[in-house]
């Protein structure tokens, strides 16, 4: 069976994007300027990374929020996403070492609804308050002819662009990751904004549920509260780690994908996985109600996990404990292995 045998189900399939993928990159790396490249990492890291001066580059990437704002439109729920699109870049930013700036906001829009782009707005808000960047300016695109709502007229897509700084000699590539380091993992507070469409079609569905069930797994919450958790922000608290005395050799966001994300920083490693982080009650439901094998969830969902750094053994303790100030709970969750390219869990 393919590995993403429920996920390709519900619309989405890992290897066709993966495809898709290999198939831009490989036209866009292509592109001749006319003069010497400024990119200081190739492509497939979180950041792309470009020379200014000797002591200056600057780091950029984008991202948006997928499927989980067919959640917010459907239940009504506008105020968080703008927390999950300052989140998926600023997250991807610090992976390689970068301070990030700030951000351009991109909102299409089936309408141009005041209160909802307000409340969308005030999410950015504290998502840039909480990463410590600026939104400078954006764009709003009205485009009822590409734009279909659930419902409609109330469609609409968030993506950002961000932008950081670091200097050449600090950018944290992960290729000074080696066997034998530790890997720290910080907790995730559930599916982040990543398999949003194997969740949705699993939960609702599936299993049936309705926005405002309240499942037993989930403590009292509703399956909307669950589903529209804000992705944690993790920038103050490694910024804080880059900056101390700990040599940090690698640094992952863990979104789609899980932890195959860590093979993006080095693929002549391997990483084992030995002491996994609580997997939240999201993901245990989302596997019931969907009949997700284990093996696929770990495939698709950062099961708890939504960060790792990775540091010397002898780091480990304290860098963990510097981690948990900000992010409690995060812990050794493993270490780096010989094994190139392949992640072990026990």
């Amino acid at each position: 069976m393919p590995p993403d045998d429920a996920y390709a189900a519900a619309g989405v399939s890992i290897a066709s994007s993966d495809a898709g993928v290999r198939a831009l990159v490989d036209v866009l790396r292509t592109i001749e300027t006319g003069r010497p490249r400024r990119s200081l990492l190739g492509s497939g890291h979180y950041a792309s990374v470009l020379q200014i001066s000797p002591d200056l580059a600057i780091a950029l990437c984008t991202d948006g929020v997928g499927s989980k704002l067919v959640v917010a439109e459907q239940t009504g729920r506008l105020g968080t996403v703008g927390i999950d699109c300052i989140a998926m870049n600023v997250n991807d930013l610090i992976c390689v070492g970068a301070e990030p700036l700030a951000m351009l906001d991109y909102l299409a829009v089936e309408q141009p609804d005041p209160a909802a782009l307000a409340a969308i707005a005030g999410g950015l808000k504290i998502g840039a308050e909480d990463a410590g960047i600026e939104i400078p300016g954006g764009e709003l695109a009205v485009l009822p002819e590409l734009i279909r709502g659930h419902p409609s007229p109330n469609g609409f897509d968030l993506c950002g662009a961000a932008f950081g700084t670091v200097a050449p000699g600090a950018i944290v590539s992960g290729e000074t990751i080696a066997p034998g380091q530790a890997l720290i993992g910080l907790p995730s507070s559930g599916l982040h904004s990543n398999g949003y469409t194997l969740a949705r079609h699993a939960l609702l569905e599936q299993g049936g549920l309705a926005f405002d069930d309240t499942p037993a797994e989930l403590g009292g919450a509703s399956v909307a509260d669950a589903l529209l958790e804000p992705t944690i922000i993790y920038v103050r608290a490694i910024l804080e780690l880059l900056a101390s005395p700990i040599d940090v050799h690698g640094l992952a966001h863990i979104t789609g994908g899980g932890l195959t994300n860590l093979v993006r920083l080095n693929d002549g490693v391997g990483f084992a996985i030995d002491t996994p982080l609580p997997v939240p009650p999201i993901f245990e439901l989302v596997a019931r109600c969907g009949n997700v094998e284990e093996a696929e969830m770990w495939d698709v969902f950062n099961m708890g996990c939504g960060f790792v750094a990775v540091v010397a053994e002898a780091d480990a303790e304290r860098a963990a404990a510097l981690l948990s100030a900000r992010h409690p709970g995060s812990a050794r969750i493993g270490t780096v292995t010989d094994r190139a390219g392949q992640i072990d869990r026990g």
